[in-house]
């Protein structure tokens, strides 16, 4: 019968496991109340659907904590007991504030998406978005697992009993964190001054692509055979790059041709303006041809037309390139380039 008779943590245990489901019922209470109300509100209800696993741990976390904070101080273990509580409900907290951060962006990013022919509001907003998320993300697990060291008493006298070293030990801790921290300060100088966003068009050392994803420490460059780049945040800041839609996606494209002197540059120029009208990807902006350089055996005719983006103007410079080629051939052979050969008679003696 001794080992029936009741311990000192029976009624404590009981109460702990009365809280932890108290706490389960009215979190589901208050999270349906919550979903039902911020139905018409995306960002809210974006955000609470991203926290139910962090709520989870979250609310009987901080019921357990409650409830330690009045059990008898005469406990067993219950130093040890209140230690691991402060730590999982730290935890779970940490959790729950990524979450909800990461569930807001979420909602910021579908309320813009870059889907539409005009989205350069929309990818400033998401470039936005995401480079703040993360990095509000990193500093709330840094805040986090700094909080959870300073529940330790021997964590917090350790600075006290290295201080005579601190100059040494910050030095190396910082040489070893500048790289993260340069990233992150990096990603806040990208997000306020948007040197880039998502989906821009770049030329990165001679690559042309478009940015497919920007994260807290790195960008994903997706080059136009499909290749991925990965390029640290700080070398944006630090190097010379080509935005070709920083304000807007509108551009203007080149075709060169070689012809001889002798070509009809009228002749040429009706049917460029065709073959460019005729486009889908022209978009009625820009069209002209000019005969931009005289060599000494060619004259060298410049067509430049627009397009509402680099993809569309590169296929419409192909095909006025394949149109104008054929035409000359077929209409015009005298006019591509020639060489030149006189045949002269020498006079017989």
């Amino acid at each position: 019968m001794n080992g029936l008779s009741p311990t000192p943590w029976t009624g404590t245990a009981l109460f702990a496991l009365a809280a932890v489901v108290a706490a389960i019922v009215v979190r589901r209470l208050v999270r349906t109340v919550l979903l039902r109300l911020s139905t018409g509100h995306p960002l809210v209800h974006g955000a609470l659907q991203a926290t139910e696993r962090a709520g989870a741990a979250a609310f009987p976390a901080l019921a357990l904590l409650l409830v330690w904070q009045v059990a008898p101080a005469d406990l067993p273990f219950l130093p040890i007991v209140r230690q691991v509580t402060v730590l999982l409900f730290i935890g779970s907290l940490t959790w729950f504030t990524v979450a909800v951060i990461g569930g807001f962006a979420q909602g910021v990013i579908e309320k813009h998406p870059v889907g539409a022919g005009d989205n350069l509001a929309a990818r400033r907003i998401q470039t936005q978005t995401n480079v703040l998320s993360r990095s509000a993300q990193v500093v709330v697990v840094i805040a986090g697992l700094a909080l959870a060291l300073m529940t330790f008493p021997a964590a917090r006298q350790v600075g006290a009993s290295l201080l005579a070293s601190a100059g040494v030990l910050g030095i190396i801790g910082g040489l070893a964190a500048r790289p993260v921290f340069s990233n992150l300060i990096a990603g806040l100088q990208l997000a306020l001054a948007q040197p880039i966003r998502l989906d821009d068009v770049l030329i990165v050392n001679g690559e042309w692509g478009n940015v497919e994803e920007i994260t807290g420490t790195y960008v994903v460059f997706r080059i136009w055979d499909e290749r991925r780049m990965i390029i640290p945040l700080q070398w944006f800041i630090e190097n010379p790059f080509q935005n070709w839609t920083r304000t807007s996606a509108d551009i203007m494209g080149t075709v060169f041709l070689h012809v001889d002197y002798a070509a009809p540059i009228e002749a040429i120029r009706a049917e460029a303006k065709r073959l460019v009208e005729a486009a889908p990807e022209w978009d009625g902006r820009v069209f002209n041809l000019q005969v931009t350089d005289a060599r000494e055996r060619c004259l060298q005719l410049r067509v430049l037309v627009s397009s509402a983006n680099a993809g569309r103007n590169w296929d419409l410079r192909c095909k006025v390139r394949e149109g104008l080629v054929g035409f000359l051939a077929r209409e015009h052979p005298q006019a591509l380039p020639l060489v030149r050969n006189e045949l002269r008679e020498t006079p017989a003696e």
